[in-house]
């Protein structure tokens, strides 16, 4: 494969390889990822995962005037106001991005199995690399790319710009995955891109409208995912009822109104958004207190998966790095050792448990639509009927998607910044998807880099103030951009 250089014409790497990284994750996925040192669940009573994820938006606001400031990353805005609210965690968090690249080696200089999986957006490695922290990069390439020390790191992959699938239109969404694999290859390597098996949905968040769901998990699957991270209460089983089995990979499986489906393998991240729950090491002394079960015929150790954000909040910024130590010293070896998630589906199919084993679950509130709706070729014209009235009969149900926390919509209410980004995606779609404009065209990346950047989900996070006006800017700067090319 030709060079694939981390930055063309002063923007990431983002767009332009589209097939050839196609082809080389669809070859290594016929590879296995953990061919040594993987933990031997045959002999294991349980087993527990973490999660850490990291993200920093990008922000026009290099300058003191909004329509011309840079773009830069919110971590360099921390840094350079530390004065300002709790900005003066910034070193803190600037730290907490490179410390596994520090913790892993010494962990495994002292004779341990230490792991993690990793997830960092794509504006958050554009802006470190930006501000000039090429340092952190550098710890985190020891990690994954040097063979004594990659298996213990499993990067997750995820959307570049940190958006939401609830509410992200579709073919922007295939645009996110895409990018940050792109991104990822540039900076890490080809060969580390071929080992992301696993994809983590922005803020948790899981579609559960018919047509979005099973668009979101055909996106995964075209991009060449194998399993999905999910929170517990944003899926059911098929009959509408809460999961049974929660420590066990599931089957994602999501129709459409047509009756089309797209499944992939979910693993059922537990609780809600808790970050004490990582820092503190939870799902070490939960795994303990479990046992091997049966499971498609066979005897397998349970997974407890846990995930948080990985800098934010004094437990992780200040309790993590010791809590971590001492956890991966006493459960290397043991009983209930910590794995990667793909390490533990390998292991898994190899005792002879099959996907096509795992059961079955839907994003929540679908069983109620299918109840009332057969999928065909009339469904998707009665569909939006459908949920009206299920709406009329019960305020509770809604079909905006959940995510971490279950209490934040991320369509309701945010007009004000949802409508610019609208706008630009359209016209991106208009002007760029349609006429199938040549994504390594220079202009093509500059109107994507802003449409992606634009769709970052704290603009509607914070869904005022200077954050709407942000989110506004990012969507005019793309319009503009969208006209250059046309």
């Amino acid at each position: 494969m030709r060079d694939f250089p981390e930055y063309v014409d002063d923007l990431p790497n983002i767009c332009g390889r589209e097939t050839e990284l196609a082809e080389l994750i669809a070859d290594s996925a016929k590879k296995p990822v953990y061919q040594h040192g993987a933990v031997d669940l045959q002999s294991v009573r349980s087993t527990f995962a973490i999660g850490l994820h990291m993200h920093q938006p990008l922000i026009p606001a290099g300058g003191g005037d909004l329509a011309s400031a840079p773009v830069i990353s919110n971590l360099q805005w921390m840094m350079d106001n530390q004065h300002i609210h709790d900005n003066h965690n910034a070193p803190v968090f600037r730290w907490c991005y490179q410390r596994i690249g520090e913790f892993i080696p010494q962990l495994l200089a002292e004779g341990y199995q230490p792991r993690a999986m990793l997830e960092y957006s794509g504006t958050l490695l554009h802006g470190l690399r930006v501000m000039g922290a090429d340092d952190v990069i550098d710890a985190l390439k020891v990690v994954t790319c040097e063979p004594k020390h990659r298996d213990a790191v499993e990067w997750i992959g995820c959307a570049w710009g940190h958006a939401v699938a609830p509410s992200t239109p579709v073919q922007d969404y295939r645009l996110h995955v895409r990018a940050w694999q792109h991104h990822f290859a540039a900076i890490f390597g080809l060969e580390a891109l071929g080992r992301v098996r696993g994809f983590f949905p922005a803020e948790m968040a899981l579609p559960n409208h018919p047509e979005i769901a099973y668009e979101f998990v055909k996106t995964l699957n075209e991009c060449g995912y194998q399993w999905v991270m999910v929170q517990e209460h944003t899926v059911e089983l098929p009959d509408g009822k809460a999961l049974e089995q929660r420590h066990l990979p599931h089957r994602l499986v999501c129709m459409n109104a047509r009756g089309e489906t797209a499944e992939i393998i979910a693993i059922i991240k537990t609780q809600g958004s808790d970050n004490k729950l990582v820092a503190q090491m939870q799902p070490y002394y939960e795994a303990k207190g479990l046992s091997r079960t049966t499971f498609a015929g066979h005897e397998v150790p349970q997974l407890v998966t846990q995930a948080a954000d990985g800098e934010n909040g004094g437990v992780m910024m200040n309790e993590f790095p010791p809590k971590y130590h001492d956890v991966i010293r006493e459960c290397s070896g043991s009983e209930t050792p910590i794995v990667n998630v793909t390490e533990y589906l390998e292991q898994l199919f190899a005792l002879g448990v099959r996907p096509k084993d795992l059961p079955v679950i839907q994003p929540i509130g679908q069983h109620k639509i299918w109840e009332k709706l057969k999928p065909g070729k009339t469904g998707p014209k009665r569909l939006p009927d459908i949920i009206a009235l299920l709406r009329a009969a019960d305020d509770r149900f809604h079909v905006d998607g959940g995510s971490w926390t279950n209490d934040i919509s991320w369509v309701r209410g945010y007009d004000n910044v949802l409508a610019p980004m609208e706008r630009a995606s359209a016209k991106f779609c208009e002007k760029l998807l349609e006429p199938q404009v040549s994504t390594d065209d220079p202009r093509y990346r500059e109107a994507l880099f802003h449409l992606l950047t634009a769709e970052t989900s704290c603009y509607r996070y914070w869904g005022q103030g200077i954050w709407t006006d942000y989110g506004a800017e990012l969507a005019r700067r793309a319009n503009i951009a969208i006209d250059r090319v046309t």
